[in-house]
């Protein structure tokens, strides 16, 4: 195994793919200005936890495996960012890693769009939206907010990346799909557990010791007259 792939070569991908992804970092980049949830890092106390988060996250991607180019397992983190900032911070942190992997030779600028879109925006949207259904139809306790999310939503995070980039892969021409099915797969949705214990662990601590640090976390919600 190769310790030192990054998540995603340029030449593993047609250049079509690479526009495409290019043009969605672009557009969500957008969104994320048009919403205006770039203002919250105009604090100084929130914008010193992000980037330490970012760089924690950072940190966590370097400690990668690879079977072949553009086909990596390594733990993501997004789900501990989403639950920490929501969608769109979560997003940009894990854009922002994925360009210092590129400045430091460790990442692909072609396939930068594809990759983000890939493992930051695809895993902060599934954990969203798993944190915004919880919320809504089952009750406020700190149970179903832990193994509901923490656990439960970081899995399924993963998973997603796993099937999106073996599908990707396959509609690509990169790999066939019976070698990611035999090679990849399988291996991929394994570290979803990993994911989930260790997103779970740490949504635990930050939720019970450093409540304001989880943005998605009420402890008057959650906790109080439970």
């Amino acid at each position: 195994m190769n310790f030192t792939a990054p998540a995603l070569f340029a030449s593993v991908f047609p250049e079509s793919f690479q526009w495409v992804g290019w043009l969605g970092l672009v557009f969500l980049a957008w969104r994320w200005l048009m919403s205006g949830d770039w203002r919250q890092l105009a604090d100084p106390q929130r914008l010193n936890l992000f980037l330490g988060a970012t760089v924690v996250v950072l940190a966590l991607w370097q400690i990668r495996a690879g079977v072949k180019p553009g086909l990596s397992f390594h733990l993501y983190g997004m789900a501990a960012l989403t639950l920490m900032f929501g969608f769109w911070r979560a997003t940009c942190a894990g854009v922002l890693i994925l360009f210092a992997n590129a400045v430091f030779g460790r990442g692909s600028w072609e396939a930068l769009g594809v990759d983000a879109l890939l493992t930051a925006a695809l895993p902060a949207a599934v954990s969203w939206g798993i944190f915004r259904l919880l919320d809504r139809f089952l009750p406020n306790h700190f149970f179903i907010y832990v193994l509901g999310n923490g656990f439960f939503g970081a899995a399924l995070s993963v998973v997603a990346v796993g099937l999106a980039t073996t599908a990707l892969m396959a509609l690509g021409g990169a790999y066939t799909l019976d070698y990611l099915l035999t090679h990849y797969t399988p291996y991929a949705l394994m570290i979803s557990w990993g994911e989930a214990f260790t997103t779970g662990m740490m949504v635990t601590v930050m939720a019970v010791y450093r409540p304001d640090w989880v943005e998605s976390f009420d402890d008057a919600r959650y906790i109080q007259n439970k």
